[in-house]
């Protein structure tokens, strides 16, 4: 029987501003089992931001409740990591790329710390660039070193913001093979905020489709595909084109969360 690493519950959060309250999300409401990719698509502006620095503990939801493995979160949870979009400010140019990775791990043994990093990189497929510098990488380099830091902690839940939207495309279809093989390696869990909608499909084991501002949940949709994908036979095969389209239906359609029941 598979575990429940979160739960969101009918979360929705209210920001108050000059020209006076506006709801982000509203009643959101999904779950994400041990072990599963599931990835989040929605409307510009629809609150995906908001939801994740809610399940981060970064803001405190104005409803609703998020836990992790059973435990309220209120603050930032010890077993948890994100990877940004932006690789340029998340890492420290003035430290190593082996530095950059044992941050995070800071109240480890040294001899633990080597060692975590050294197999989070060599997992990443840098096993030999510890000694450079960010600056010295290419910016596909630079967020495989910010996916190799969050592996390194070794969290429950790896939450990840457009990780992949500042490459380019081919350096970008080789990180979502690398974050495939990762997360299979390693039995990590994921949940992936994404606008891109084959990007969804293709690495998703779902995909939670949302509703315009404020969030709802319009469909959680099953992606059928298998474990072993291909950027050029899983991409253009009918059960990919097929799910591709339904997703951008919803989208297209893009209910607000009054019309969500």
């Amino acid at each position: 029987m598979a575990q429940t690493m979160l739960d969101v519950a009918d979360l929705g959060h209210t920001y108050q501003a000059k020209d006076g309250a506006h709801d982000a999300i509203d009643g959101l409401s999904f779950t994400v089992e041990a072990g599963e990719l599931v990835c989040v698509v929605g409307p510009s502006g629809c609150g995906k931001s908001t939801l994740l620095r809610s399940i981060s503990g970064l803001i405190r939801p104005t409803r609703g409740a998020v836990s992790l493995h059973g435990t309220p979160v209120d603050g930032v949870p010890a077993d948890l990591a994100v990877v940004f979009q932006d690789y340029s400010r998340s890492l420290f140019p003035w430290l190593t790329v082996q530095r950059n990775v044992e941050f995070p791990l800071r109240e480890l043994s040294r001899a633990e710390r080597t060692a975590r990093a050294g197999e989070a990189l060599a997992a990443v497929g840098l096993e030999n660039a510890g000694r450079k510098y960010p600056w010295q990488l290419s910016g596909g380099m630079q967020q495989r070193v910010a996916i190799a830091r969050a592996l390194a902690y070794r969290p429950a839940l790896l939450l990840m913001d457009e990780p992949f939207a500042s490459v380019d495309a081919q350096t970008r279809f080789e990180l979502e093979d690398l974050l495939l093989r990762v997360r299979r390696e390693q039995d990590t869990t994921v949940l992936l905020v994404t606008h891109d909608i084959d990007e969804s499909v293709y690495l998703g084991d779902r995909v939670l489709v949302l509703s315009k501002s404020p969030a709802r949940v319009v469909a959680a949709l099953d992606v059928g595909l298998g474990e072993e994908r291909d950027q050029i036979t899983t991409r253009s095969s009918d059960e990919f084109v097929e799910l591709r389209a339904k997703v951008a239906g919803l989208l297209q359609s893009a209910p607000t969360a009054e019309t969500v029941h």
